[in-house]
């Protein structure tokens, strides 16, 4: 059977395949219960399903460039439609950290990259075009007053088929990474730390005293060697300390194009064998500093089971069931051994102290808070609900993920 990426999650079915819009509409039209399966890199059951699973991975491949928008098939990787991009001197204003993620997929569980300034990768979506419960296909545009719902949608509206994103001039970005940074200054000189450049991460374990900082400078603003206690890297690094840099992207200050900067990784190798589970957490960003001391209180107890954690900012959107939904983000990222039962515990206490500081659970990740809890943490949930009843009344893309998160 199917698995996922980090073949945690074994599948219920195996996936259709359609190499058509109407041969996805007559499958979708036909079955009694549809999921939709990305590229996999989601680490739980929310792509799953015991009636049809369909990947739209071999529809036909459409990438149109416009002055302003590119439009294109919900299948296609990140990587593929950033270099369709670049070579036509546009760019998007955002990317994740692995260039592998499909575009329908990423967007539609609020997946984001960083900057102060930038918004999640979904919030560059001003059009989609989905195949609903009754096999017909629904477009909807920034003016109709359910496309805010419509975009994190996770696969409860139907099967995405295009997307149309905002696009704007190519751009080239310089990558420095920093060892060193004292990890105290991540909350005393937050401001400065993530106001440092166009997108910035920070890698901890929450244990080491010191914290491993790339910066992605808009190429041709000047770099300090020594900042904030910190010195640059005198080499290529990976976010985990331990393992080869050879797949990520170029640092060391070399300018070159957005969409070979911005990921962590490059697109011609897989970044690890998926031998990984994460988590992730977003807190409003007026919290960031209380939310690091947590974590480096719960440090010891993440030892035995972290790999890294990552940390991000991210622009506030309107976009339902966005992480950042009405609020400026700071977003936790957790990489953890693939042990579920070592690592349950540890994110049930992580839980216990970043709920209470307004943390909202990443819908792709591996997390246990209750369908209540996430009515808390996600205040669009309601109206969310009741618009995925009005595309699907029958709940024919529903699932027990959704059954047990949105029921």
């Amino acid at each position: 059977m199917a698995t996922n990426w980090a073949g945690n999650i074994t599948f219920s079915a195996e996936p259709h395949t359609p190499e058509s819009v109407p041969e996805l509409q007559e499958l979708v039209r036909s079955s009694e219960h549809v999921r939709v399966l990305g590229s996999g890199h989601s680490f739980n059951r929310i792509a799953d399903t015991t009636g049809t699973l369909v990947s739209v991975a071999n529809l036909p491949r459409v990438v149109t460039v416009g002055e302003e928008t590119v439009t294109v098939s919900a299948g296609l990787r990140y990587g593929e439609v950033t270099a369709a991009l670049q070579a036509e001197g546009r760019a998007l204003h955002n990317l994740g950290s692995l260039p592998h993620i499909s575009v329908a997929g990423a967007c539609s569980t609020g997946t984001h990259g960083s900057g102060d300034a930038n918004g999640t990768l979904a919030s560059a979506v001003s059009g989609i075009t989905f195949v609903n419960a009754d096999g017909e296909l629904v477009t909807l545009t920034r003016d109709d007053p359910d496309f805010a719902g419509s975009v994190v949608s996770l696969g409860a509206l139907g099967v995405t088929v295009s997307l149309e994103l905002d696009t704007r001039p190519s751009f080239q970005i310089s990558q420095v990474v920093y060892d060193g940074l004292p990890v105290d200054r991540l909350g005393s000189d937050f401001e400065e730390v993530f106001a440092s450049a166009y997108s910035v991460s920070a890698f901890t374990d929450w244990v080491d005293p010191d914290v491993m900082i790339w910066r992605k400078l808009r190429a041709g603003t000047p770099y300090e060697p020594s900042w904030l206690g910190a010195r640059v890297a005198d080499g290529a690094r990976h976010p985990i300390k331990s393992m080869p840099a050879d797949f990520a992207t170029q640092q060391g200050g070399v300018p070159g194009p957005w969409n070979e900067r911005l990921p962590h990784f490059r697109l011609e190798f897989t970044p690890s064998n998926g031998e990984e589970l994460q988590s992730e957490y977003f807190v409003p960003r007026a919290v960031a500093a209380q939310a690091f001391e947590e974590l480096k209180a719960l440090g010891d107890r993440m030892a035995p089971v972290i790999q890294i954690s990552e940390v991000r900012t991210i622009a506030a959107d309107d976009l339902w069931l966005s992480p950042s939904q009405g609020r400026d983000t700071v977003a936790l990222h957790f990489t953890w051994i693939r042990d579920e039962e070592a690592v349950r515990p540890v994110v049930e206490a992580i839980e216990e102290v970043l709920l209470p500081l307004g943390a909202r659970p990443h819908w792709g990740k591996v997390f246990t808070v209750d369908a209540a809890t996430l009515r808390e943490c996600y205040p669009k949930v309601p109206e969310f609900i009741a618009l995925a009843a009005k595309y699907d009344p029958a709940g024919k893309f529903r699932n027990d993920y959704l059954d047990t998160c949105l029921p």
